[in-house]
């Protein structure tokens, strides 16, 4: 029987009073792929922040990485755990060699130096990465090279599970197969991989073991691969309708002037 990597329960989040997850039960075994699909506004990114640790929101239920409770740790504590998420929009650093954050960040997880250099040289000739290790993290790329970057990086550190945030969000469909080819090189029994994306198309290239349909902070549907191909013909009203749902109303008010110059400070 495969060991759960990662595993949620009744997972409830909220910000300023707005709920946003409103009880997500979810296992991800070794080994596998999941994908979570959903339209805007269903809590995708805000599952990612919760499990990674960002601040800023009131959270309740049961979150744990290899048995491991995520609850009380900090992010860092988190990727100790094994818990590493590659971001949706990859922030550059400038003056920072790729190579030398690698090393760093392997030997804080507890790798010896040659290890950690070990596996930078092996991620490396896997994934065809040469020409991006002396250069700044994330440095003049391209948006599909910053997403190839991020996997690179997940596969040199190794953890237990991987969350992908809309790892193919603006990329074209050439850097779409790239990155899932990536993906599918790292894919293995040792580690877990969620994968939350929009569109079905890179579901093409890595072909998830389980689907997931997250609508209004919630996991409402799950099957195999053929629920991201139900998808594709029908879109969410086809599940909706299948489920007997009806779309939520949204409060709606005249607009003030501030809104306009105000940016929305999470994305949901």
């Amino acid at each position: 029987m495969s060991r759960t990597a990662l595993q949620v329960r009744g997972l409830h989040a909220s910000v300023g009073g707005l709920a946003i997850l409103k009880g997500v039960d979810l296992e991800v075994p070794f080994g596998e792929v999941h994908a979570i699909m959903g339209p805007n506004g269903s809590g995708k990114s805000t599952l990612c922040h919760v499990l990674a640790g960002k601040s800023g929101y009131e959270v309740s239920g049961a979150m744990a990485v290899d048995g491991v409770s995520l609850a009380d740790l900090d992010v860092y504590q988190r990727a100790q755990a094994g818990l590493f998420q590659a971001f949706q929009y990859p922030v550059g650093i400038p003056g920072l060699d790729l190579a030398v954050l690698l090393e760093e960040a392997a030997v804080a997880l507890g790798a010896g130096p040659e290890e950690a250099r070990e596996r930078i040289a092996t991620q490396t000739r896997r994934l065809g990465m040469e020409r991006f290790l002396n250069r700044s993290v994330n440095g003049d790329l391209s948006g599909g090279e910053k997403k190839r970057s991020e996997v690179f990086q997940l596969a040199v550190l190794e953890p237990r599970v991987m969350v992908l945030d809309e790892i193919d969000s603006g990329l074209d469909i050439d850097s779409v197969r790239e990155v899932a080819g990536a993906v599918e090189e790292i894919r293995s029994g040792e580690v877990a991989i969620l994968m939350i994306t929009h569109y079905s198309r890179i579901l093409n290239y890595v072909r998830p073991d389980r689907v997931h349909i997250m609508m209004n902070g919630q996991i409402v549907d799950s099957g195999g691969p053929e629920l991201a191909d139900e998808l594709e013909d029908g879109g969410y009203s086809a599940v909706r309708s299948r489920l007997g749902m009806t779309v939520p109303k949204v409060a709606t008010r005249t607009p003030s002037v501030s809104d306009f110059f105000t940016d929305t400070p999470f994305d949901l």
